[in-house]
């Protein structure tokens, strides 16, 4: 991944995860695992972790601690209703953003 794409990923990251959540409950591989099978291949496990720390600390997602039958017991992330209103914010500004990226591809018009 370039920089250019890699500094535009960083932007919309957090819509993107909140997005996954809002398909299902997840924990950070099963995020970063699902990424990298979309092409997000240089997705560091790390950056997943911080994100969803940040995440958490903003009470956009509950977590719940489940067993795992290897180590310790997995975080497992949902969008809380919170949650949903910022995933809903993220998606109206992405849908102004493209538009008027669109259209000034196209020359303005």
């Amino acid at each position: 991944m370039g920089k250019l794409e890699t500094e535009m990923l960083k932007g919309t990251l957090e819509g993107i995860v909140l997005a996954i959540l809002s398909l299902r409950s997840a924990y950070g591989y099963e995020i970063t695992a699902w990424l990298r099978e979309q092409g997000f291949t240089d997705i560091a496990e790390g950056t997943i972790y911080a994100l969803l720390v940040r995440i958490e600390k903003r009470d956009l997602v509950d977590v719940a601690k489940v067993p795992s039958e290897k180590g310790p017991p997995r975080k497992v992330y949902s969008l809380n209703a919170q949650g949903r209103e910022y995933l809903d914010d993220f998606w109206r500004t992405w849908s102004f953003l493209s538009v008027r990226l669109e259209q000034l591809r196209e020359g303005g018009k």
